[in-house]
């Protein structure tokens, strides 16, 4: 198992958000007592919400914008090995505060001049959209920034663009006016659900983990994975798809979890490349699996409108499950494949000692049930956090203590730095699409060049949120997809409805969730894969072989999104139970089949003209329709007889 310094410094190479100055001295000291402040401030207003948008949004912004400005060295080269903080970086941290605080000092005078921009209102509008910009390349990564500055030159220079690009452009003026003083741009709705859901949501994380729980999770793991066959392969998976909802980044979660579960299955036998692409697709499904999926899923309750975060983290199991299950299918044939077998006894921590702090999980089952009951998201995640502090007194090992509880809020506030710094930046791009009609234009493209052809729109849409997802996060790359792409989806679903219809839920929930599985898989997908890449400093391999790995392990996540948007019975939208039943069923079984064709091993080794029919056959397992099913079922136990008859003896595949 890795060192903390080890996983520091690959989360230091690979994440932008760790790559973070280790403060000394008085700085020390102001950076922990601001975050503490930044989480004591969010939790006030989370209980009574006693400030309005402006100034909720603008404060928790200069929160951020002055804490990122200490933390973050303005080179990545910098990083923890010059831990001084340069005279230039506290001006910045300074004017982010009075930043944060030109809304409530002077809100008063701002809203009578609502639509004039005065001097100073120039002036400091103009600092906002800059250290933004400044501070999201810092926390965040140089790509965000780019597509942002990229927006902004758009928004000036409208009128010298071609064909149904062009606009009549903004000056100046009108842009700081967008950008700052209303509630299109840097203070819209992506920084809106910063400072309300995935802020608490953070904090209930850092909680979780303040009770020991991620460590609990491998234990957990080993204890009813480490026997099966290609064992620690399974306890990377099962240990990730529980370590992801208490972190929202997948180099995190590779980390986090790699560190341990990688060393495992090098050790067993599987290669390196296989190892941490097993790990970092795992790690990767995280950000897809309820309840608390990544910080875009919360956006994504905003950008539709009308619906509730339960309704997405419901619409978002069967496709997590079948996410995970495909995982779980291609590890399990390739340990059979080469002859892998799972951990020894002593290597399985006490099972009676793991499963009598089971209770560890009751906060996330606790928030599942809240939100089942119809509590508001915010709440819910107040009270998994009261929950936490409850279960933690359990057992004196995870008691926490005052100490503990600010250690918490603390590592709460530090997680949400990144996250506020994209949104702001991805408002920025907001308000862009929004002021210039840029959005629809798009979509109109996008449909344009597909030639009306939903696949093909679904290509491009696909295409274009993994090339923006190699270098954003998936809250910026949900962002610019969702107000792109997703409106091309939804005409094109929406043809043989009335043209003033109201879009049904299950069309827009599915065009948003199209967008999101794809800005997550890019942190897979060669040749930008952080997530595979990470996973590759911890197993030794190649980092694109790695990459290749994770994204032929998660093969689902190219495959279900397509399949949902066609048929959204996989969404558990207006379907009976019956049908959610069969529907999860055949593809189960189609992940079996694909999963098979891919690591060419069922019963036995398959040859090359078995593998081009069986992944075919999962396919039509996959979808969703009686027709498909019946023939998918047919084939697939037709071969599946014949894998049976002619396997080599004793080669029976069992979990």
């Amino acid at each position: 198992m890795l060192t903390e310094e080890e996983q520091l410094e690959i989360l230091q190479k690979y994440d932008p958000e760790s790559n973070t100055r280790n403060v000394k001295g008085i700085f020390k000291y102001i950076v922990f007592g601001g975050l503490l402040a930044f989480s004591i401030f969010q939790l006030y207003t989370s209980i009574g919400t006693p400030f309005t948008a402006y100034i909720q949004r603008s404060i928790h912004l200069g929160f951020a914008l002055a804490l990122i400005f200490i933390l973050f060295p303005a080179r990545k080269k910098a990083g923890v090995k010059k831990n001084k903080v340069p005279f230039y970086d506290v001006i910045l941290s300074l004017v982010s505060i009075g930043i944060g605080l030109y809304w409530p000092l002077f809100y008063g005078e701002l809203v009578l001049r609502v639509g004039r921009v005065s001097l100073l209102d120039l002036i400091v509008g103009i600092a906002a959209v800059l250290l933004t910009l400044e501070a999201a390349r810092r926390a965040v990564g140089l790509p965000i920034t780019i597509i942002a500055s990229v927006f902004l030159v758009y928004a000036f220079f409208g009128p010298y663009f071609p064909g149904f690009l062009a606009h009549r452009g903004q000056d100046v003026e009108s842009l700081v006016q967008l950008m700052f003083f209303t509630t299109d741009g840097i203070l819209g709705t992506p920084i809106s659900v910063s400072s309300t859901f995935i802020f608490v949501f953070l904090l209930f994380g850092a909680f979780l983990v303040k009770t020991g729980v991620g460590n609990y999770f491998n234990d957990l793991a080993v204890v009813l994975a480490g026997r099966l066959t290609g064992g620690p392969a399974k306890v990377a998976i099962f240990s990730s798809a529980l370590q992801g909802t208490i972190s929202g980044s997948s180099v995190a979660n590779v980390v986090g979890s790699g560190s341990y579960t990688i060393p495992m299955m090098k050790k067993l036998g599987y290669r390196k490349e296989f190892a941490g692409g097993v790990e970092a697709a795992a790690s990767t499904g995280g950000q897809i699996m309820p309840p608390i999926m990544g910080a875009a899923a919360f956006l994504m309750v905003e950008f539709i409108g009308n619906v509730t975060y339960w309704e997405i983290a419901k619409a978002a199991a069967i496709p997590a499950l079948l996410y995970f299950t495909g995982i779980w299918i291609m590890t399990h044939f390739e340990a059979k494949r080469v002859g892998l077998q799972g951990m020894s006894e002593d290597q399985i921590p006490d099972r009676k000692a793991t499963l009598k702090k089971i209770y560890l999980l009751l906060p996330i089952l606790g928030i599942i049930l809240f939100l089942l009951l119809g509590i508001p998201t915010m709440k819910a995640a107040l009270l998994g956090i009261v929950l936490t502090l409850v279960v933690s007194f359990f057992d004196k090992s995870t008691r926490l203590g005052i100490k503990d509880i600010i250690v918490a809020l603390v590592d709460g506030a530090r997680t949400a730095l990144a996250v506020a710094a994209a949104t702001a930046c991805a408002g920025i791009i907001v308000g862009v699409v929004v002021k210039t009609g840029l959005g629809l234009s798009l979509a109109n493209g996008l449909i344009s060049a597909a030639g009306g052809n939903i696949v093909l729109t679904l290509v491009f849409t696909m295409l274009a949120a993994i090339v923006l997802g190699m270098g954003s996060p998936t809250t910026a790359n949900y962002v610019i997809t969702s107000t792109i792409a997703a409106p091309a989806i939804i005409t094109l679903l929406m043809l043989d409805m009335p043209a003033d219809a109201t879009v049904p839920v299950v069309v827009a929930i599915s065009a948003h969730l199209f967008v999101f599985y794809f800005g997550i898989v890019a942190d897979i997908t060669p040749p930008v894969a952080l997530a595979a890449f990470a996973a590759s400093g911890i197993s030794g391999g190649d980092p694109i072989k790695t990459g290749v790995n994770s994204a032929k392990l998660a093969i689902a996540a190219f495959i279900i999104p397509y399949m949902f948007v066609f048929n959204p019975a996989l969404l558990m939208i207006d379907s009976s139970f019956f049908e959610i039943i069969w529907v999860t069923f055949t593809a189960i079984i189609g992940m079996v089949a694909i999963g098979a064709g891919i690591i060419g091993y069922w019963f036995r080794k398959c040859n090359w003209i078995e593998r081009i029919i069986i992944v075919p056959i999962g396919l039509l397992l996959i979808y969703p329709e009686t027709i498909t099913d019946i023939v998918g079922l047919g084939l697939f136990v037709i071969m599946m007889a014949i894998q049976w008859k002619t396997k080599e003896k004793g080669k029976v595949v069992i979990a």
